[in-house]
This record gives C-alpha cells, structure tokens and sequence, in this order.
C-alpha cells in the first residue's frame, strides 16, 4: 500500500495521501483522517484496497465512514466501492494469471 500511495504522490504530488488500515497495523482509518483534517483538508476520498467485497468492505469501512461523518460533520467524505470491482483491476489480474 505504501507504494501505492508513493506512485499517487508521483503523479500528483500536492495530494495528501495516508494509508489507513483495519487489522495489525497503524494507522487506522480514524487516526489516517485526523492527520488529514488536522491540516485543513474539506474532503476525504476514502478507496478500500481489497480485491472482493468481503465483510470489510461490506460492513465495516462503511461503518468506520458513517462514524468520520459524525466526528467531522464539516468534512465531506466520499468512499468508493473496492478496487477489485474497477474493471481495469480484473482485466490487469487476468493478464497476469494468464502470463
């Protein structure tokens, strides 16, 4: 995921771009934001980095996201449906498998 978040810093780099994480490792999505409010962001574009839509991405980041609403009530946050559902992700891990 760091490296994600590098090659997005290298294609815009006046973007603020943290890596939030669910389970074993820091930070977690709340102190990720905190950090972004902290320096005057009014919008908060959350992407979840899983491949399906299992529980986390179901259940819990929406969760996660409906309580951010209600610490920052002035930030608008927009979570967008996992990377695994974009179809230039699948067309990618089938060229891959298919290598």
């Amino acid at each position: 995921m760091d490296d994600v978040a590098r090659y997005m810093l290298q294609q815009q780099p006046h973007a603020q771009v943290e890596c939030a994480f669910l389970e074993l490792t820091q930070p977690d999505l709340a102190t990720a934001v905190a950090k972004l409010v902290s320096t005057g962001v009014t919008e908060v574009v959350i992407t979840p980095m899983f491949l399906g839509l299992g529980k986390h991405a179901r259940e819990d980041i929406p969760q996660l996201v409906e309580q951010l609403r209600n610490t920052y009530p002035d930030i608008q946050f927009r979570l967008k449906n996992s990377v695994g559902e974009a179809p230039q992700v699948i067309e990618l891990l089938a060229r891959i498998a298919m290598s």
